[in-house]
């Protein structure tokens, strides 16, 4: 059976009077409209003229074109790919089927629209050819598809096309065609040698550390080379005189230990020193209950000194082992006032340092030191305050300055000792302090590690432990969407979560404010003024809200029970459902805080469980460690290497072992895939590369990948330049795309503003950077401010 869509539609066969009796009016303005339509096309087209009756012929045919996009859209991106133009994106291809009006558009059309589009989107990149080329391939190579897949004739075709947008045509674009020509020939030939150099150098680091390897004897071999008994080689390596260069598991539970042979022949000559230390131990054993410990000689201490450095990793902060420091510990759950005691101590000392786990926090630091009438100056990572007079500090934790003693220094946020991404600079801050009187903060889960860290360094501790201030209970049923009320913080763990969690809030006409990890901390203080100042009626946010970012909650309501946390999916601990529940309630505002679930994300019992569960001390209580420049050098002097892979390869399996009774070894993953990727940079010194290494960057972002890049222009000689976002369309017409591209933008930003502190003559133009970054800020907090259903929320 057929019906009447199974073929075109051609009105001049339709029969008048009887079709109109069996079509709808929408059918029937098609028909009257006289256009040809195929029968596939019918249903889509008869919606679309249903929503514009009554339809004349301009409407049919505007939903005819509408209907059609599509197909347009689909033939474009398949134009683009069979001509390798990679720098297409289906944005384009929408954009271009949306200026098309012909109804049967022949592909010489289309493409003429496609490169109108592009000519637009190049011009909006930079206000130069330069520049938009320069933004175009940064763009390739962010998405993966950068050197590797613009060969040098498409990038030429690319460069031709950019020409072209900014009018540059025929013998006008020769010159740009030829300089960008040379800079591309020029940055493959850097990277292919860069390239080479780093996997010969891996190659002969690989070599180094196997014949490194095969050249340790096993014990049984130690005697004969120190001249010295069996008994007396494992007494002394017991008092840690004789450096174990390996030790490899076996079977049985046992160890079998390797030497170097290198670092024991020097030892030979302290033999006689031991053995006369032994005979002073045996002859106080004999007088008293306890003997002086075994010290080592000079030759020993510079051996181990370079090699083993890290299992006696307190040793390395001079500054703070020189002072008599006293440590205190003041634990306590959220808003317990912590922070105000602290902060109380360090306003009354004559200088001081106050250590946070964010820049958003170093900046509330420097504020509520300035309300106590303390001026105080600002260091972060990527930002620089300095206060003329000021004896007070507010940092980062990274940015302890270990060789400046102050009376008095605060360190935030002790439970991050955990984090196995940033807890070695707990460790460093909490050991390094130079400081008096240092206070340590933390969760009460953070007390097992401060307490060993303190005793590793001979400090005294004192411990205070503060109570909540308000109530906290746990709410005994799930709250629906449609319950949230004014001063709730909805919480998820993840972007896309807040962005689906705030479009339906919108849809539901709440006015709302939100905060994740990659907004920036100025866009982060701003969305919680809004919250705050009563702009906004709720708040959603990822768990970046459990660390600092003082705000009136009524409730904390988690959207889910349960979160990936970079290797697995799995629920909340006790201690994430305490300091990001324990947001809720704040003193003064809200007598009591209440801990939820939303309806259908978990169970109000799991929640009561995990708040009346009692602290649990960390899985491994030993703090992590990391090397430093120091440490660096050292080994690369000790191994005769300038590899930045070779040292940190070095470090990672012999210097710092598994089973060390002290310390854990930080990941040093992607230290080492930096260090892989840049170590044949020519022009850039080991240290240098290590400074490369510790910038922070997203490898999710193709970070290793655009250190690499601005490495070598920066060991050519070159300026690297700072990234740009290019042209932003209106905060209202945003789509998610665009502001998570402005918000990689303003990460990257931060990483190359991080690196122009370290390296100001390759780093030059800050001011551009500073002026994009904020620029970007302004821009992002506008879309967020958008209340209504754009293109963000749908």
């Amino acid at each position: 059976m057929t019906t009447p869509y199974d073929v075109a539609y051609d009105p001049a066969a339709a029969p008048d009077l009887d079709l109109a009796r069996s079509v709808s009016p929408a059918e029937a303005a098609i028909l009257a409209s006289g256009l040809a339509v195929e029968a596939k096309e019918m249903p889509a087209l008869i919606r679309r003229v249903e929503r514009r009756m009554p339809a004349d012929a301009a409407a049919v045919r505007a939903a005819l074109i509408e209907v059609r996009r599509r197909g347009w859209i689909a033939r474009l991106s398949d134009l683009a790919n069979r001509a390798g133009r990679a720098w297409v994106r289906r944005a384009d291809c929408e954009t271009a089927a949306g200026t098309v009006t012909e109804i049967l558009p022949g592909e010489e059309a289309l493409l003429a629209a496609l490169d109108a589009a592009l000519a637009n989107r190049f011009r909006a990149l930079g206000p130069t050819p330069e520049a938009a080329l320069e933004a175009v391939v940064a763009e390739l190579t962010e998405a993966g598809q950068g050197a590797g897949a613009l060969s040098p004739d498409r990038h030429a075709q690319l460069a031709r096309e950019v020409a072209a947008a900014f009018g540059l045509a025929g013998d006008a674009s020769l010159p740009f065609l030829e300089e960008v020509g040379k800079q591309e020939t020029r940055r493959r030939r850097e990277v292919r040698e860069a390239e080479t150099a780093a996997r010969a150098k891996r190659r002969e680091e690989v070599a180094r550390l196997r014949a490194w390897e095969k050249s340790l004897v096993e014990f049984r071999e130690l005697p004969a080379l120190l001249g010295a008994g069996e008994r007396e080689a494992l007494r002394w390596i017991a008092a840690g005189l004789i450096p174990v260069a390996r030790r490899i598991p076996q079977r049985n539970g046992r160890e079998k230990w390797e030497f170097d042979p290198a670092d024991i022949a020097p030892l030979r000559a302290a033999v006689p020193q031991w053995r006369e230390a032994d005979k002073a131990a045996v002859e106080v054993r004999k007088r008293g209950p306890e003997a002086p410990a075994l010290r080592m000689g000079k030759g020993a201490v510079a051996a181990i000194a370079r090699i083993a450095a890290l299992d006696r990793y307190a040793g390395h902060f001079a500054t703070a082992r020189a002072l008599n420091r006293r440590i205190t510990l003041v634990t306590g759950p959220t808003n317990s006032g912590k922070s105000h005691t602290a902060l109380d101590a360090l306003a009354k000392a004559e200088n001081g340092m106050a250590l946070a786990p964010l820049r958003l926090l170093a900046h509330e630091f420097r504020e509520a030191l300035a309300s106590r009438g303390v001026p105080a100056s600002l260091s972060t990572g990527e930002e620089r305050i300095p206060v003329p007079g000021a004896r007070h500090l507010a940092a980062t934790v990274e940015m302890c300055p270990f060789h400046l003693p102050v009376d008095v220094a605060v360190v935030d946020e002790a439970q991050m000792l955990a984090d196995r991404d940033r807890g070695a600079a707990w460790t460093a801050a909490i050991m390094g302090a130079p400081a008096r009187e240092v206070y340590v903060l933390g969760a009460p889960e953070s007390a097992t590690q401060v307490r060993r860290i303190a005793a590793l360094c001979g400090d005294p501790v004192e411990e205070v432990s503060l109570q909540r201030k308000s109530p906290l209970v746990a709410a005994k049923a799930p709250v629906g969407m449609g319950d949230l009320k004014t001063g709730d913080a909805l919480v998820a763990f993840s972007r896309r979560d807040v962005l689906d969690l705030r479009a339906e809030l919108v849809r539901r006409g709440k006015r709302v404010a939100v905060v994740y990890g990659a907004l920036s901390p100025e866009v982060r203080r701003a969305e919680a003024a809004r919250f705050r100042e009563g702009e906004a009626d709720i708040l959603v946010a990822t768990d970046a809200i459990g660390m600092g970012l003082n705000l009136p909650i009524r409730r904390v309501i988690f959207s889910t029970l349960r979160k990936f946390d970079g290797e697995e999916r799995r629920e909340l601990n006790a201690q994430e459902v305490k300091q990001i529940g324990g947001r809720a309630g704040r003193y003064g505002k809200f007598e009591e805080g209440v801990v939820a679930v939303l309806a259908g994300g978990g169970s109000p019992e799991f929640i009561r469980m995990m708040m009346e569960a009692p602290p649990l001390p960390p899985g491994d209580p030993r703090p992590l460690v990391q090397p430093d420049a120091d440490i660096v050098a050292n080994v690369a002097q000790e191994i005769g290497t300038d590899s930045l892979f070779g040292v940190l390869a070095r470090i990672k399996r012999a210097v710092l072992r598994p089973d060390d009774p002290n310390y854990r070894l930080a990941d040093l993953t992607q230290a080492m895939a930096v260090a892989s990727a840049i170590d044949g940079v020519a022009g850039l010194e080991l240290l240098q590369r290590w400074t490369y290494a510790l910038c922070p960057v997203d490898e999710r972002d193709n970070g290793v990948a655009r250190l690499a890049r601005w490495a070598i222009e920066h060991g050519a000689g070159r300026g690297v330049q700072p990234p740009n976002a290019g042209r932003l369309p209106p905060p209202e017409k945003a789509s998610r795309d665009e502001l998570e591209r402005a918000e990689k933008t303003h990460k990257r930003l931060v990483a190359w503003r991080w690196l122009a502190l370290r390296f100001p003559q390759a780093y030059v133009a800050r001011e551009e950077a500073m002026a994009e970054t904020e620029r970007l800020d302004r821009w992002i907090e506008d879309v967020l401010r958008q209340q209504r259903r754009a293109k963000l929320v749908a």
